[in-house]
């Protein structure tokens, strides 16, 4: 629950997806922690269109949107949301964009 509501864990995951996909920023990520023991919710658009974030830390839950309109390579969402959040059921869903 503390990583769903720690925005430098969060911020580092964002750097670090933004990072090794290529992807262009057009601002710095924008947070917003709710009071109390609630969540975060990030923002950052992208030339590429954006990546969010909503946590719900009294779950265990973290909802994350990449929005690519270019082809992009695989990211190890496992691997890295394991690394850096503790996740342990991950759960990634994939949508092709039509041509």
């Amino acid at each position: 629950a503390e990583a769903l509501r720690d925005v430098e864990r969060l911020g580092e995951l964002f750097a670090r997806v933004i990072e090794e996909l290529d992807l262009q920023t057009l601002h710095e990520p924008a947070w917003h922690v709710f009071p109390g023991h609630r969540g975060v919710t990030g923002f950052v658009m992208l030339t590429e269109s954006h990546l969010a974030c909503h946590t719900y830390p009294e779950h265990g839950f973290v909802a994350l949107n990449l929005y690519c309109c270019r082809p992009r390579p695989d990211w190890p969402w496992e691997e890295r949301l394991a690394t850096l959040l503790g996740a342990t059921d991950i759960r990634v869903r994939k949508v092709e964009r039509g041509r």
